[in-house]
């Protein structure tokens, strides 16, 4: 039963997800302080607010590994889904018709971001300030340098006006907001719940289970960008993404008032952080590299990505 209320959860949370998008899209063109990067902020606070809200009911639950677990589980399962995208479109040879300097400090930034949850993980007992972490302070001072630096994101070209009015926008983004709250709710308690009753690890619950579920409306948003063709937006949107999450972790530690979470956390969290960190590395490279002609050999990265995940998931469950 509780398999079944879990996997119901996750069907709404994406549903949900995607209205919280598609609503958020609405406000952004039709409120008069909908500037590009404002816009951004909501409609990138929208799609993560799946994440958040699973994390808080963790915590709140005292379940410390299914929030860090999701967390970090959906930045490894973001990269997961660009590059199955990428392996699938491999004759296209997408990383090499981006503009590197694009997308290359904000993968870089993910780097050191996710570098330092690892060491943090594995020093089991690093320093902490009103007992959240020291790193995830720097994770904040990161996060506003790299904003800062690198500007504001250009203006897209005008889309077609929703017939949906802005209050109507407003009403179904709350509605949808709540909604996801609920069953992001429902995620952490019922795999709370399968953890216990199955005896699975509680991080394999949280970091791919739940991840999974509450990263699926980047899916929609990727494959929408492959179908256009606008590989920019399905790498910058998955990159972007990453980055957000870890700001959310941010939030979660703050909320977790015992002491740092990823002091607590189980040390299996670590293989997780550690995929991340070489996943994230992975698409570094297939971004910088120069052009392969062989579509074998340009496929290469995106397959390891995979095969690496996979074998993760294993070694976890």
């Amino acid at each position: 039963m509780n398999f079944v209320i879990f996997t119901a959860a996750a069907i709404v949370v994406i549903f949900a997800a995607i209205q919280l998008n598609k609503y958020g899209d609405v406000i952004s063109q039709k409120s008069t302080w909908s500037g590009a990067m404002v816009g951004t902020l909501l409609i990138g606070g929208a799609t993560s607010l799946p994440e958040l809200t699973t994390s808080l009911t963790a915590v709140y639950i005292d379940n410390a590994d299914i929030a860090v677990g999701n967390m970090l589980g959906s930045n490894v399962f973001n990269v997961l889904i660009l590059m199955i995208f990428d392996f699938i479109y491999r004759k296209r040879k997408v990383f090499n018709t981006v503009e590197q300097s694009t997308h290359l400090p904000v993968a870089y930034t993910g780097l050191v971001m996710t570098a330092l949850i690892s060491a943090a993980l594995l020093w089991r007992d690093a320093p902490e300030l009103f007992n959240v972490g020291i790193e995830m302070y720097l994770l904040v001072a990161i996060y506003i340098v790299v904003m800062k630096t690198s500007g504001n994101p250009e203006e897209e070209a005008d889309e077609p006006t929703s017939p949906i009015t802005l209050k109507q926008g407003v009403t179904r983004f709350i509605i949808a907001a709540l909604v996801v709250f609920v069953a992001g709710s429902a995620l952490a308690v019922y795999g709370d719940l399968i953890a216990k009753e199955t005896g699975m690890n509680a991080s394999f619950v949280g970091s791919f289970l739940i991840a999974a579920s509450t990263s699926l409306p980047e899916l929609v948003t990727v494959l929408a960008a492959f179908r256009i063709m606008n590989y920019s937006l399905a790498i910058g949107s998955i990159l972007g993404s990453n980055l957000f999450n870890l700001q959310l972790l941010v939030i979660t530690d703050i909320f977790y008032r015992k002491e740092a979470i990823l002091n607590v956390a189980d040390p299996s969290n670590i293989t997780v952080a550690l995929l991340g960190l070489v996943m994230i590395a992975l698409t570094i490279f297939a971004l910088q590299r120069t052009a392969v002609k062989r579509v074998g050999a340009y496929a290469i990265p995106s397959a390891v990505t995979i095969i690496l995940y996979f074998a993760a998931s294993y070694i976890m469950f």
